[in-house]
């Protein structure tokens, strides 16, 4: 440490000191009472005490200099992935080589500051030699040391490993981050070794039953030439595919299409395996496992009528042209023995009617919660109409028709018409809406309103309504889309904007928003087995307000009927759950809440992949360890060498100890002891004075 004055000039000092000279020299030069030795004293002192004061008053800084000396430090990164434990080159020796990874890092101690760390797919402090990593990211290790030595003497980086990086990005970027020479240990075996493997399957998580989709695998070999093996697809646990794969030459990629029927509804278990090769290094990446969810995702659409009309055919051709929908006929008798809460919409062309044959199937349906879509027409009971829903009102009718064509209501948001689509509309053809005088209640959102002739109105055409419920209602008021199927004919146009419509009308009817009161599920429906499993949940009260008082239990249970238990955490208005990482397989989950002395139940699925990435590259990458040594200016060693690290690392000049100069600035005014030093003087100077008669 080091300590002197700054902030101040020569010239101020002296200018003070010639102050504090000039004022004892005032006081003391006539006093002959005083014994010379004392006067030249006192004068002396009040010279201390005026010059103190007076330099003092322009607040001079002392500069402190402390130098802290930093020892490099350098950082040994130890790779544990499964691909390191899993092929090791001729005559390694395991137990030897920990030993001198040990014995290195003692060494380096001496002069260094030694810090260990062991990656795969994470990174933590320590050796750790049991090769249990699902994955490799050396960029995660980079970035670990880039976030805790940024600032610090960072002297070199020994990195061991095999070069198999298959998570994160690739680490000769990495490097250039950090100012420090990297020396790798060769690990792992360069040599490539008899393998057939699985490489990679592309396929869809989520697929519609009865669908037909294609999965993708990828087949590698190596040092197989002219072999031949099978491979085969199963669906849990059933064979449901095989293909024989001819393999040419010793460095063999192949990308083989497998199309599978998903004609289950749920999660499904897929299992692709290749047959193993004789003396092949491993058969674990011989197999891969995958899970796609199969969902019904088609919507029962009922047709109801009294009478056949060429609407109907319309409106169920536009219907079935989406594979997600099922549209179903039903007339005159039928409706009586049909079930309409088998059904996720309900469209009533020109129902109720006006001989009341549907009666019976109108009361059947008016006790459901079911989106209702109303057409009407010449044949619609206009009064019954306006009894059965309260949205709409038709007064006055007297039972006859009028020709309305469509208008485009602006301002219309809830699916997209082109404007090419807006000018066919308004060319079509009229439609036969029931005369009467219109009411609508508010809140509707109108598709098209109605223009009698050239004259716009702005009664609705086609509008929909939402309720408190949640359930959609739609209204077409008038007949005659199939006058719209041959105006659109007679254009030629390549693409139907009539099915478009019906199907989109269809769609944003037939979707139901989400009132269940107790929500529970996974962040995700698929995680590796490497993740965390992460729950999110909601619980409402009876006026649907979010809340979170009661306990919220968790159940899941895997394919082997093991079941784990867990309770969820309360966040501000609901509830989250950490349920940490789980095996590969597929899960269930049941939630259990109890709220106003009512039991609230939640369940559902969600899958965990398992991770073979480490079994996917068997082949060691010492030519990308190389690159890296060379580009960070380090060096490359093999195992059997590694203690040679610490005299390459002792050799290199740019490795040394930094001083650090830290420079603090303190105003002497600061400092309070001078005031007891100031007091002292003055009080010295005082009582010699009063004790030899001075005033």
């Amino acid at each position: 440490m080091n300590s002197f004055f700054s902030g101040t000039s020569i010239l101020f000092f002296l200018g003070c000191l010639a102050l504090g000279t000039l004022y004892a020299w005032l006081l003391y030069r006539g006093n002959k009472n005083l014994d010379k030795k004392l006067q030249y004293g006192l004068t002396a002192l009040r010279i201390v005490v005026v010059t103190t004061i007076a330099w003092l008053i322009f607040a001079p800084l002392i500069k402190t200099l402390n130098y802290t000396l930093d020892k490099p430090v350098i950082i040994i990164g130890q790779d544990n992935s499964l691909s390191v434990g899993q092929v090791k080159a001729a005559g390694f020796d395991q137990k030897l080589y920990e030993q001198h990874l040990k014995a290195l890092k003692d060494k380096l101690s001496d002069k260094y500051e030694v810090k260990t760390l062991h990656f795969g797919d994470q990174v933590a402090d320590g050796f750790d030699f049991k090769n249990q990593g699902k994955l490799t990211d050396a960029s995660a290790f980079f970035q670990k040391v880039r976030d805790e030595y940024t600032n610090r003497n960072v002297g070199a980086i020994i990195l061991a490993t095999d070069g198999i990086f298959n998570h994160g990005g690739n680490p000769l970027y990495s490097i250039n981050q950090i100012n420090a020479p990297v020396y790798t240990i060769a690990l792992g075996d360069s040599i490539p070794k008899r393998d057939i493997l699985i490489s990679n399957v592309n396929y869809n998580n989520i697929v519609y039953l009865d669908d037909d989709f294609t999965i993708e695998v990828q087949v590698q070999a190596f040092q197989s030439d002219g072999e031949n093996t099978p491979l085969t697809v199963s669906q849990n646990g059933a064979k449901i595919e095989q293909q024989n794969i001819s393999i040419s030459g010793n460095s063999f990629v192949k990308t083989v299409p497998v199309k599978i029927h998903a004609g289950k509804i749920g999660v499904q278990k897929y299992t692709v395996q290749l047959g193993a090769l004789k003396n092949e290094i491993t058969t674990r990446n011989n197999v891969q496992t995958f899970y796609v969810e199969v969902i019904d995702g088609r919507q029962k659409v009922l047709l109801a009528a009294v009478a056949p009309h060429p609407d109907l055919g319309v409106l169920k051709e536009a219907i079935s042209l989406n594979k997600h929908y099922e549209a179903k006929l039903a007339l005159a008798d039928d409706l009586n023995a049909i079930d309409p809460s088998k059904f996720d919409l309900i469209v009533l062309y020109q129902l109720p009617d006006v001989q009341n044959i549907s009666s019976v199937f109108l009361k059947k349906l008016a006790g459901l919660k079911k989106p209702v879509w109303y057409i009407l027409g010449a044949q619609s009971n206009i009064n019954a109409f306006n009894q059965i829903q309260n949205q709409v009102n038709l007064s006055s009718a007297n039972g006859s028709v009028q020709e309305v064509y469509a208008d485009f209501a602006s301002g219309f948001t809830s699916f997209n018409l082109t404007e090419e689509d807006k000018k066919q509309f308004s060319a079509f053809d009229p439609l036969l809406g029931p005369f009467g005088r219109l009411t609508i209640n508010a809140g509707a959102t109108p598709v098209f309103n109605q223009r009698i002739g050239k004259v716009s109105t702005q009664q609705p055409l086609l509008l929909f309504f939402a309720n408190e419920n949640g359930l959609k209602a739609g209204y077409l008021m008038g007949e005659g889309l199939w006058r719209w199927k041959l105006s659109e004919a007679e254009n030629e146009s390549n693409q139907s904007v009539l099915n478009d419509l019906i199907s989109k009308t269809v769609q944003y009817l037939s979707v139901k928003d989400d009132k269940r009161r107790f929500k529970v599920f996974p962040s995700k429906s698929a995680y590796d087995e490497n993740e965390a499993i992460q729950f999110n949940g909601t619980l409402y009260n009876d006026s649907y307000q979010p809340v979170n008082e009661p306990e919220v239990k968790l159940l899941v249970k895997n394919e082997a009927g093991k079941v784990f238990n867990y309770i969820f955490s309360k966040t501000e208005n609901g509830y989250q759950l950490d349920a940490g990482t789980m095996a590969a397989g597929n899960y269930s989950y049941l939630a259990n809440a109890e709220l106003g002395g009512k039991k609230f139940t939640a369940s559902g699925s969600f899958y965990v992949n398992a991770l073979i990435a480490e079994y996917q590259q068997t082949t060691a990458n010492h030519q990308l360890l190389n690159t890296m040594s060379k580009q960070s200016n380090g060096k490359l060693f093999m195992p059997e060498n590694l203690l040679k690290i610490a005299d390459e690392i002792a050799k290199n000049e740019n490795i040394k100890t930094i001083s650090y100069e830290d420079r603090k600035y303190d105003e002497l005014i600061s400092m309070k002891w001078l005031f007891g030093l100031v007091l002292i003087l003055l009080s010295t100077e005082w009582f010699l004075r009063k004790r030899n008669g001075e005033l």
